[in-house]
């Protein structure tokens, strides 16, 4: 039986009628939170993507107006939710253990903190001119500090909850808040974009359309006034929180994904045994060891190449503005290593999806919403980086000249397809297997065993692991009487080793490619072939829309690796 249609705990009978009727008006409640989304994202949209164009008489004012008091409303609604299940007990009376696990929570806190360092150096840097801003300039950080702190409590200590009370207020308030995080996604997304645009175009002496960035020039143009960021501090605040900008985007993200799997569990009843703080299917270890049971070259051959990444990042950073020759080698070097990177994942994923083939742990087939969202994101913001790579495949071999560059590119946008392809299916066949142990009936004596010693022998017959007769060793010095015993217990197979080694590999290679288009490799712009072929204008409009889920895909990926390592 399903999680879903599982029945409650025997002890509060009651609640299956009441069950029953909510279980009717589910879609019914479901429906008016994701009108009540779509609406209101509908209108961020409008707004934020209006703001961008000069030609459009919407300032940043505005958009900084409509996310302010959205992360008002969204702070209130948690305040309200938190003081509800605190009120009363019985609101919570199941947990999903699938849902919001450490990992997930623990990035959620690390980009929370990035992000309140990127409030204080836009605090700061709309202060350095407070004469001639909109105040709202100052209150939207400062507000937004106030909805990460709110918000990253809730989600650490309700993640997992099921709520069973105001059902439909529940629901509302939960797409509201997801609402409230992708506007404030798509408005650092739109404010990056622009930022890179301006910095191509004053390199290229190209005319720009937009101006939602905080461009010295253009800081008080939608109140009147001319400010400018002339001294040290304020440059350095300015230069600051768009490096910080990355963080604030995948914490926007992975709050999403919590919001989304928070939503699913509205209303939703689960087994007894997954009652209160109850682990479900046992998925979920007690104890995550990083480096336990892998033959530890994956891990070193995965540093490796992070650390040759930074350097290759950090050159291609420093050359590209250069002269031409320069920026040439840089872009040879740039390509080069995401070849060999991808390559290697590539390699790495397919034999992950082999050893698949000889493993006997039966697949999972349980209602989990937490990973039914993780598939469903990982194909989606795939299709991100699809995109781009089969528009360079197009441009790189219908367009001229074919010199080394453009071939590296060709290489480049062919591996990217194939590494994003084999990396998905490996991820998730893995979250789809059973945990460790989930073998039909295997009595094999493939997996050797090693001592675990234990003086009770009543306690041994309450082991399923165990072999059903323990092996006599001698007596226990202490007390002659007591026998002792060692049990057979189960060791780690070269199978799972290999798994653990694949999955720490590819996850610090995901985290390598994520940090360079992140913090602002963009060899889509610097490499001209594509812009020579499609026009700068609809280039770019193609870059700034699928890049932005490529780099989500990618930190996406670590943490279900990190989740597939645990399984593993």
């Amino acid at each position: 039986m399903s999680e879903e249609s599982a029945p409650g705990p025997k002890e509060s009978p009651p609640a299956a009628p009441r069950a029953g009727s909510r279980e009717v008006w589910k879609k019914g409640g479901r429906l008016l939170s994701v009108l009540l989304a779509v609406n209101v994202l509908l209108l961020a949209c409008t707004l934020i993507s209006g703001g961008a164009f000069n030609k459009v008489a919407v300032y940043d004012t505005d958009v900084f107006a409509l996310l302010t008091t959205m992360m008002l409303l969204a702070s209130l609604w948690i305040l309200f939710y938190l003081l509800r299940t605190v009120r009363c007990p019985d609101a919570v009376p199941y947990q999903d253990a699938h849902a919001g696990p450490i990992w997930l929570r623990g990035g959620l806190v690390l980009f929370g903190i990035c992000t309140l360092v990127m409030d204080v150096f836009k605090t700061g840097y709309y202060s350095s001119f407070f004469e001639c801003q909109s105040a709202i300039k100052i209150l939207h950080p400062l507000t937004q500090a106030v909805f990460v702190i709110v918000q990253t409590y809730f989600l650490w200590v309700s993640s997992k909850d099921c709520i069973h009370v105001h059902l439909d207020l529940t629901r509302c308030g939960l797409m509201f808040t997801l609402t409230t995080n992708l506007a404030i996604w798509m408005a650092a997304v739109v404010d990056e974009s622009v930022h890179q645009t301006h910095s191509y175009d004053s390199s290229h002496g190209n005319a720009s359309h937009l101006h939602l960035t905080p461009d010295p020039e253009r800081a008080g143009s939608s109140v009147g006034g001319d400010c400018s960021c002339n001294t040290a501090i304020c440059q350095i605040f300015q230069q600051g929180y768009f490096y910080l900008y990355p963080f604030n985007i995948e914490y926007s993200l992975f709050a999403s994904t919590m919001l989304y799997v928070m939503w699913k569990n509205v209303g939703r009843l689960l087994a007894s045994s997954t009652h209160g703080h109850g682990h479900g299917h046992g998925h979920t270890p007690s104890r995550v060891s990083l480096f336990r049971e892998t033959l530890f070259a994956g891990p070193i051959l995965g540093l490796m190449l992070f650390v040759v990444g930074l350097a290759v990042f950090i050159i291609y950073e420093v050359q590209v503005s250069g002269e031409r020759g320069r920026t040439q080698q840089a872009l040879v070097i740039y390509y080069s290593f995401n070849i060999i990177c991808l390559g290697l994942m590539t390699l790495v994923s397919l034999s992950g999806s082999i050893i698949y083939r000889f493993d006997r742990r039966a697949m999972d087939h349980h209602k989990n919403p937490t990973r039914t969202l993780d598939v469903a994101l990982l194909v989606g913001a795939a299709l991100g980086q699809y995109a781009i790579s089969y528009y360079s495949l197009v441009a790189v071999v219908v367009g001229t000249p074919r010199d080394l560059l453009g071939g590296l590119n060709l290489a480049h946008a062919l591996l990217m397809i194939a590494q994003h392809t084999f990396q998905n299916v490996f991820i998730i066949e893995s979250l789809h297997r059973g945990p460790p142990g989930a073998e039909p009936h295997d009595t094999t004596p493939k997996e050797s065993c090693h001592g675990l010693t234990f003086a009770n022998l009543d306690a041994l017959h309450t082991l399923p692991a165990c072999p059903p007769t323990p092996r006599l060793v001698g007596t226990n010095p202490v007390d002659p009487q007591e026998t002792m015993a060692i049990i057979l217990a189960p060791r780690g197979h070269w199978r799972r080793r290999c798994l653990k080694d694949i999955s720490l590999f590819l996850l610090l290679c995901n985290v390598i490619l994520w940090i360079m288009p992140a913090f602002g490799a963009r060899p889509h712009f610097s490499n001209t072939v594509e812009v020579d072929f499609y026009g700068y204008s609809l280039w770019a409009a193609i870059v700034n829309i699928c890049l932005p889920f490529g780099i989500f895909y990618r930190m996406h990926a670590v943490s279900s690796l990190l989740e597939v390592y645990v399984l593993s």
